[in-house]
């Protein structure tokens, strides 16, 4: 079990089924998650728009989540972090490394390596600059998981 676990939350159904993993490995009673969630802007003439064209509803579904498992008694609390596009991973590892985070939770979308290295893939960036180990819940492990998230709430916290 782990003291303090970072996750990664984009609002992707992928992000969403490694949640269940970040509240099982969080440490009962003494364990707290920090849920980030990036806001990535463009850069150049675009400047200053989000990356995502409906970030604003993401980012209230985000902050729903978190609020219902909070409402449960689970110590967990969001982090809200702007940068430019292609940054989402050094948030998520700078957000570690100043909550001493004994563990990055985050979903894959499991996309194939051309497809990773053409669009980029936060978790494998991550595998490369986090200070703590990275736990990546892919998409066909999160599936056959099958957790139910009310359940895993009631064990931590």
């Amino acid at each position: 079990m782990f003291k303090t676990v970072v996750l990664g939350l984009d609002g992707s159904p992928e992000a969403k089924q490694a949640l269940p993993f970040a509240l099982e490995l969080a440490e009962p009673e003494t364990g707290r998650i920090i849920a980030v969630h990036v806001r990535e802007l463009l850069v150049g003439r675009a400047g200053g728009q989000t990356l995502v064209a409906n970030e604003e509803e993401v980012e209230a579904e985000v902050r729903q989540e978190v609020d219902r498992i909070a409402a449960t008694g689970v110590d967990i609390k969001l982090a809200v972090v702007t940068t430019t596009a292609g940054g989402p991973a050094h948030v998520i590892a700078d957000t570690a490394r100043r909550e001493n985070a004994d563990l990055i939770v985050v979903g894959t979308r499991g996309q194939g390596q051309v497809a990773g290295l053409l669009l980029g893939s936060v978790t494998h960036r991550l595998l490369h600059i986090a200070p703590c180990p990275v736990f990546a819940v892919p998409t066909r492990s999160a599936k056959s998981a099958n957790k139910d998230i009310a359940g895993a709430t009631a064990t931590v916290g």
